[in-house]
């Protein structure tokens, strides 16, 4: 088994999260009492997320650059970033460490593609949403396009997101507006709905949704563990 990297912290409500789900399928893998053979560094996110609102992405990216190496110092032979956003960081952390990093959209995509959908709703932080780095890999290197809603609902998911689902809050109010803003897209054309954002699963089931869901966490969790144990 490969051990994994996980950079984790982004928020540690999601970050406990995948380190359940990696034991639970090396578990359900080799049976017994196997486990993941891991290493988790996880960062202050009060710093990284005032970082985010300000915009300093370079200063961030160091802190995710520093992580990698830390990982790597220890052991790890490739890297995943518990966190949808963060990615942005994925090819710089990449070229830096010289240490393969697992991309979330990519693992997403897989599951996306096997079930014959070409055109997705996006749900995450408003970085991911409104950024590049997420739909256009989606795009250019699946062929999938992904839709996202308005600014005004952007601005709703977002502050869902940092004020309750970080702080692991969950209301039923919120529930129901991600609902709203989801059956939305699917109005527009969207076949699919992709949770990019890995706190979000902790709201939005897929018998919240009348299509198919995409938990980005777990599906990035579980390919970790393929990966492992090539």
């Amino acid at each position: 088994m490969k051990t994994m990297g996980l950079i984790g912290g982004l928020s540690w409500e999601s970050s406990l999260e995948y380190y359940r789900i990696v034991n639970q399928v090396v578990k359900q893998r080799l049976g017994g009492l196997h486990s993941a053979q891991c290493l988790m560094y996880s960062v202050d996110f009060g710093p990284a997320e005032e970082l985010m609102r300000q915009g300093k992405w370079q200063q961030l990216n160091g802190v995710l650059v520093e992580a990698a190496f830390r990982l790597k110092r220890g052991g790890a032979d490739f890297i995943i970033i518990c966190s949808n956003t963060m990615h942005k960081s994925a090819e710089s952390i990449e070229e830096q460490t010289a240490i393969p990093v697992l991309h979330i959209a990519d693992a997403a995509a897989q599951k996306i593609t096997d079930k014959g959908i070409k055109k997705v709703g996006l749900l995450g932080t408003k970085f991911a949403m409104e950024g590049d780095f997420y739909r256009k890999r989606l795009q250019d290197k699946h062929g999938i396009e992904a839709i996202i809603p308005g600014e005004d609902k952007r601005e709703i998911i977002n502050t869902i997101i940092f004020q309750e689902l970080c702080l692991g809050i969950l209301k039923q109010e919120s529930k129901e507006e991600f609902q709203r803003i989801i059956n939305n897209l699917l109005l527009q054309g969207a076949e699919g709905i992709v949770l990019g954002c890995t706190e979000i699963p902790l709201l939005i089931k897929q018998a919240d949704v009348a299509a198919p869901v995409f938990d980005t966490m777990t599906i990035h969790a579980a390919a970790a563990v393929e990966y492992a144990l090539q």
